[in-house]
């Protein structure tokens, strides 16, 4: 009896060593398969989106500013062209694109443009081509008196009737007060883009955040500890400035802006925008919002002075959403710079290309080995909040980008050790089960040789 109730231990324990050689082989396939790829750094990237924009922005260029007045992506997705002749037209045609007949040229439309700069600046005020209804749209918030919306009426119409005046609720503010919140004695901001020069990890943010050597904390981990100091930084201007991580790098996930509720989006490059994409801002004051490009190079004039070559948007923003980071299908566009209005009345928002940030400071983006390998994220589309800007035109099935958790990071043995994306657990349960093995076969065999020499004394005296 003893005898049975050995071999049935025995034999428990071999089969429980098989299943956990088998569990252990499968926790360490899946910690490899979802393992984390190292980072690099990319200038530019595009997507479905980004290669519409870039042929309808090749048609204009082949053409000339004299024959064309700019290009959008249409409600299929395919580039919208606008052309002054039929030649034109004829070519944009055959590119595979759509044309679109129109009275004034880009050449006009940047004269108007230029007009309404060269006028006395009105802070509270804002212009931009419209290339879709071929016009240029001056703007001017609740703080503009009605003396300079008169003598900025009088400059519209002496351009001529396709300089369109409209008033705008709320006021032209930058959102100082993002996707992760970043504090300083002068306010919040929110982090947006991550960005090293081969040797220093950044982070890309706005210019009207702070002046150079503000030392900024991370709110988010309730201890604010220092982040970085801002060491460039140009505003008015432009709207962009570059924090240096205390300790020169970026750390785990550096290729991830947060979205909302502990997820985030991975970010695989860099894009100039397309009028009539469909985009998405994050920022830590009013989460993650949705709309749609309406104008490029527009010019806002702050209180605090004018910045120009903006994207214009009908995504809403407010008060420390500065320097979020705006993106499309996991392509980083810009980062937040200022508007009007707020995320329960909707509004306008303007954002900072970041090509032409990285391009003024030297830095790349970070992003994955396997993103800057050129290798395609895998589509996602994490439910941006409510908004009153939510109903825009969607021109493409445009998502934010391939899903990533938004982690701190924690190096301590324990949580290695435990985490199903390292591998240690599984090697763990693969080196446990062979021991199991390993002893029940050396318990057998001196088993066996223990009764081989009591059958052997028993049988020879």
């Amino acid at each position: 009896m003893r005898h049975a109730r050995r071999r049935v231990v025995r034999r428990g324990t071999q089969l429980a060593a098989v299943g956990g050689l088998l569990l252990g082989g499968a926790m360490v396939t899946t910690a490899m398969a979802s393992e984390t790829p190292g980072t690099s750094a990319v200038p530019f990237s595009s997507g479905s989106a980004t290669q519409a924009g870039n042929t309808g922005a090749a048609l204009v260029a082949k053409l000339g500013t004299a024959r064309t007045a700019g290009s959008w992506i249409g409600a299929d997705g395919r580039p919208v062209v606008a052309v002054t002749d039929a030649g034109a037209a004829a070519a944009v045609k055959q590119a595979g694109a759509e044309p679109k007949m129109v009275s004034h040229s880009m050449n006009e439309l940047k004269a108007a443009t230029a007009t309404l700069k060269a006028a006395p600046r009105v802070a509270g005020t804002a212009w931009a081509v419209d290339y879709k209804t071929n016009r240029v749209m001056v703007e001017a918030d609740s703080t503009v008196s009605a003396s300079d919306w008169s003598n900025l009426s009088r400059v519209a119409t002496g351009i001529g009737s396709f300089v369109q005046m409209q008033r705008s609720e709320g006021r032209f503010t930058p959102r100082l007060n993002g996707a992760q919140p970043i504090l300083s004695t002068g306010g919040r901001c929110s982090a947006g883009f991550n960005v090293t020069n081969g040797t220093t990890d950044f982070i890309l943010t706005a210019g009207h955040c702070g002046p150079a050597n503000t030392i900024w904390f991370d709110e988010g981990q309730g201890n604010n500890q220092q982040v970085g100091t801002t060491i460039d930084t140009q505003f008015p201007g432009n709207d962009f400035s570059l924090i240096q991580y205390a300790n020169g790098k970026a750390g785990d996930n550096a290729d991830v802006v947060a979205i909302g509720n502990g997820q985030g989006v991975r970010i695989t490059g860099a894009a100039d925008p397309t009028v009539g994409e469909k985009v998405f801002r994050s920022g830590s004051t009013s989460g993650l919002h949705d709309g749609t490009v309406t104008a490029l190079n527009a010019t806002v004039n702050y209180p605090e002075g004018t910045v120009t070559g903006l994207i214009q948007t009908n995504v809403c923003a407010e008060p420390g959403d500065s320097g979020g980071p705006l993106f499309s299908n996991g392509i980083a566009l810009g980062v937040t710079s200022g508007g009007s209005g707020d995320c329960t009345t909707g509004g306008v928002t303007f954002f900072q290309p970041v090509t032409r940030a990285m391009a003024a400071l030297n830095v790349q983006l970070i992003v994955t080995k396997q993103a800057a390998g050129g290798q395609a994220a895998t589509p996602a589309t994490p439910a941006p909040s409510a908004s009153a800007n939510h109903s825009a035109i969607a021109p493409s099935a445009a998502s934010p980008g391939s899903p990533a958790p938004v982690t701190g990071d924690d190096t301590s043995l324990v949580a290695r050790l435990t985490d199903t994306r390292n591998i240690g657990p599984g090697l763990l349960v693969i080196g446990g089960s062979l021991i199991a093995l390993v002893g029940t076969r050396f318990i057998r065999a001196e088993q066996d040789r223990k009764a081989y020499q009591r059958y052997y004394s028993a049988t020879w005296g």
